[in-house]
């Protein structure tokens, strides 16, 4: 009894100062704490949430640029086939179509279960190097088309090689694993090609061009030159 009438005459003493008796503050303190951990629990939940779906895009970027990326080696490699001076880069032109039109039939299920659609058109850069291309002819075509590859390719090989270590869709890791073999591939033709009709990228167009480079003497020899001085 007496416990009851010292809680009843503290709490009009509270009330009458404008504070909360000590065990209202107890509670309301211990239910602070208590949403805290729920909201950091909350919080732990959504980064992980977060981190999940950043994978997830990670994995549709990739197959978003290898369906556009593999659009334009179709493309341009249709124009090689037909406009290149070269049989070597005409060669390598078809064997651009032939080879991406079949990782393009690869990844564009994929692609489906996604929810993403195949481009309808090239990207800007791309149509850029169409325009300048579609201005070419002859040597400056070949020169033009091969630099072009070497650097594309370069490029490519280190995002599949990247995806098929890092993706996080099976599918999507599988396809990249395959199409980083091809890339590489094309990348070793392109780099032989280049050499053939002075084509250059960056560090390989300056050793390409360099005395003493692969058994040059300053000048690499151009299809067909060598029978003319003959």
């Amino acid at each position: 009894m007496n416990w009851i009438r010292v809680q009843a005459i503290t709490g009009c003493m509270a009330l009458a100062l404008g504070t909360s008796p000590l065990w209202a503050q107890q509670d309301t303190t211990s239910g602070t704490s208590q949403a805290g951990g729920a909201a950091s629990a909350s919080d732990t939940q959504a980064q992980a949430h977060s981190a999940d779906k950043s994978g997830g895009m990670g994995d549709q970027k990739f197959v978003k640029n290898a369906m556009e990326g593999g659009m334009a080696e179709v493309k341009l490699g249709q124009m090689a086939a037909q406009k290149a001076s070269s049989p070597d880069v005409k060669q390598f032109g078809q064997k651009m179509v032939d080879d991406h039109t079949r990782l393009n039939q690869q990844i564009t299920p994929i692609a489906t279960q996604m929810g993403l659609t195949p481009p309808a058109e090239l990207p800007a850069k791309d149509k850029a190097l169409q325009s300048k291309l579609e201005g070419l002819s002859g040597d400056a075509f070949d020169k033009a088309y091969m630099s072009a590859m070497l650097k594309d390719h370069k490029k490519d090989l280190a995002e599949f090689q990247k995806e098929a270590s890092s993706g996080k869709n099976p599918q999507v890791k599988d396809a990249a694993q395959q199409g980083a073999q091809v890339i590489q591939q094309h990348l070793q033709m392109a780099q032989d090609i280049a050499q053939k009709v002075r084509a250059g990228s960056g560090k390989m167009g300056k050793n390409a061009n360099a005395p003493g480079t692969s058994g040059t003497t300053g000048t690499p020899t151009v299809p067909g030159q060598q029978h003319e001085k003959q």
